[in-house]
């Protein structure tokens, strides 16, 4: 099982709006569980409350479907959140014994096996949001009468942690619920808006009771109008998550097989300031407290005060009487471009500290935008943050999502010791106003007045550096300061940008000597490594560090020590009326 894609999110809002998780869910989430211990994490199963069955035929084989289940983990850390240990997940089949036969879909689930009435999935791992757990084909039985239903339960169970058990329901025959694609207008420009007349069709063999309406948008894209018989949910914004929003509309009524409907009052969509590459699914499923449960998926939903959202038929024809049964027609998804941009501000930091001891140091880079920018269909990491450590220093603790490599940018096999350059991805997505916060631990092995390492935001091909999406370049590049000459601000220093709130804007000026971040080629500093000096302590780094600025061994350890005294102390002052103003 892997982390949640894209793909999976997407197929996730059709039945499970777990597929990933255009729902990870992005497949996607889990319902709320009984209390546990602190320690113990919580997971919970999602999926179609209920799939119906084409009745047997009389001649040939049986037309199938599927059935995706999925499993959520409500953690809102997304890198420490993971649970990374060995689980197995149990289905028992008992229950649709004489109502349909289950195969598992070997290619979406090939950890999982059926033996007798039982299918069972081995794994390892389960990362925050939703994940496909298993996909199954299902068929209705010989010998099955239209109406005949079951009951297929799945349990999970693993060492130090609880799994919420979850049921879903096969009945033979049904109704047939199919949303029409609509044709948007998927070229865009900021402020756009467009009419959407979602319309759909039952085709099943029977009547449906309600119908329940799931939208679901991502960030750059917003339905203004908010129904007061629909629900809605915004994800946290203070996630790396995919910034959707999800609305379910109970729309009530009996829609008659063989009847069209369309909302009596269409929806406006419209591409926000900060839309970019966006995605929209509208789907349709019969409504029920089970049905609604599915969709929800543990998250937490609030309800609309405007008017009634209504559905009236378009057209009505003899009931076709045949069935239902392929949930993946139950959702249409469109996609947009919309033209915009992000521009993507690099910072740094000032520290300073005499021979032997440790700094920390703060960097990465701000999202001004407009825009928020992701790679939802992909999945691909939207940028780079490229960090050279300054010379006479050396990297004691790094951020997990960074890796070290050498000098030129190369694969490192050691990871362990320090190396003169770490390169740190950012997720798949990047909100407006949000970015990538790294803190380093560095070492000072000698002291140097004014050394300096760059801090780039660039694109994650090396080669090729540019974001595409980013019309102020300039701005991409910071610098680490380190024992800075003069006391000075950082500007007059060397210019890292203001290390807590992702600068102003405006572009770092590089140390004097440094070369201009703009015409190197790897679109980083440019800058040349150090052929006699070495980084860490006894042993090294493995690798010459990257030098810059203008630097001076700092003649004495009295000297040393009194300047990194004078150092600390104003870069103490500094911080802290930073964050008084």
């Amino acid at each position: 099982m892997t982390r949640s894609t894209p793909r999976t999110v997407l197929h996730r809002a059709a039945g499970s709006f777990a597929a990933a998780g255009l729902l990870a869910a992005a497949s996607l989430a889990g319902a709320a569980a009984p209390a546990q211990a602190a320690d113990t994490p919580v997971f919970t199963f999602g999926g179609p409350a209920e799939t119906a069955l084409h009745p047997y035929p009389e001649s040939g084989k049986p037309k199938s479907s599927k059935v995706g289940i999925t499993l959520y983990n409500p953690s809102e850390d997304e890198e420490n959140g993971g649970f990374d240990g060995d689980f197995t997940l149990t289905f028992d089949l008992s229950g649709v014994a004489g109502v349909a036969d289950v195969k598992i879909d070997g290619e979406a689930s090939p950890d999982c096996r059926i033996t007798g009435t039982k299918a069972v999935c081995e794994d390892w791992g389960i990362w925050p949001g939703s994940q496909s757990a298993a996909d199954f084909v299902v068929t209705a039985a010989k010998g099955s009468e239209n109406g005949a239903t079951g009951t297929i339960k799945v349990t999970g169970q693993a060492d130090g942690a609880t799994f919420t058990p979850f049921t879903t329901r096969l009945t033979v025959g049904g109704p047939d619920l199919v949303m029409e694609r609509l044709p948007f207008k998927t070229e865009l420009t900021p402020g756009d808006k467009q009419q959407a007349p979602i319309t759909f069709a039952n085709r099943g063999s029977r009547d449906a009771d309600g119908v329940l309406l799931t939208l679901r948008y991502s960030r750059g894209l917003d339905i203004p109008q908010r129904y007061s018989n629909c629900e809605y949910t915004v994800d946290d914004p203070d996630l790396p998550d995919f910034g959707w929003t999800t609305a379910l509309c109970s729309v009530e009524g009996a829609f008659e097989a063989g009847a069209t409907y369309t909302l009596a009052t269409p929806l406006t969509l419209e591409a926000t300031e900060r839309a970019h590459y966006d995605t929209f699914l509208y789907g349709i499923h019969e409504n029920s407290a089970a049905q609604r449960t599915a969709q929800r998926a543990g998250a937490p939903f609030e309800r609309g005060t405007g008017g009634v959202l209504k559905a009236v038929p378009v057209k009505k024809g003899a009931a076709a009487r045949s069935t239902d049964l392929d949930p993946y027609d139950n959702q249409q998804e469109a996609d947009f471009r919309t033209e915009n941009t992000a521009d993507f501000v690099a910072y740094g930091d000032q520290v300073a500290g005499s021979e032997g001891s440790f700094v920390t140091a703060d960097l990465g880079f701000r999202n001004e935008g407009p825009a928020w920018i992701g790679h939802i269909r992909s999945g691909e990491d939207v940028a780079t943050v490229d960090f050279t450590v300054p010379q006479g220093a050396s990297v004691a603790t790094k951020p997990e999502s960074c890796r070290a490599v050498t000098a030129d940018g190369q694969y490192r096999e050691n990871q362990n010791t320090p190396a003169p350059r770490y390169f740190c991805n950012t997720s798949m997505t990047v909100r407006d106003g949000g970015g990538l916060d790294l803190r380093f631990e560095l070492r000072v092995d000698k002291a140097m007045v004014g050394a300096s390492g760059a801090v780039t935001v660039r694109d994650t091909f090396l080669k090729n550096p540019k974001l595409p999406f980013d019309p102020k370049p300039a701005n991409n590049t910071a610098y680490l300061i380190l024992n800075g000459e003069g006391g000075g601000d950082g500007s007059e220093s060397g210019g890292a940008t203001e290390g807590g709130d992702g600068g102003s804007g405006e572009p770092s000026t590089p140390p004097t000597s440094a070369p201009d971040p703009e015409e190197s080629p790897s679109g980083t500093s440019g800058s040349s490594t150090s052929g006699g000096s070495s980084s860490g302590t006894a042993g090294g780094s493995g690798g010459g560090l990257a030098s810059t600025g203008s630097v001076a061994l700092i003649a004495s350890g009295t000297a040393a020590a009194a300047l990194a005294a004078g150092l600390v102390l104003f870069t103490a002052a500094r911080r802290r009326a930073a964050r008084h103003t």
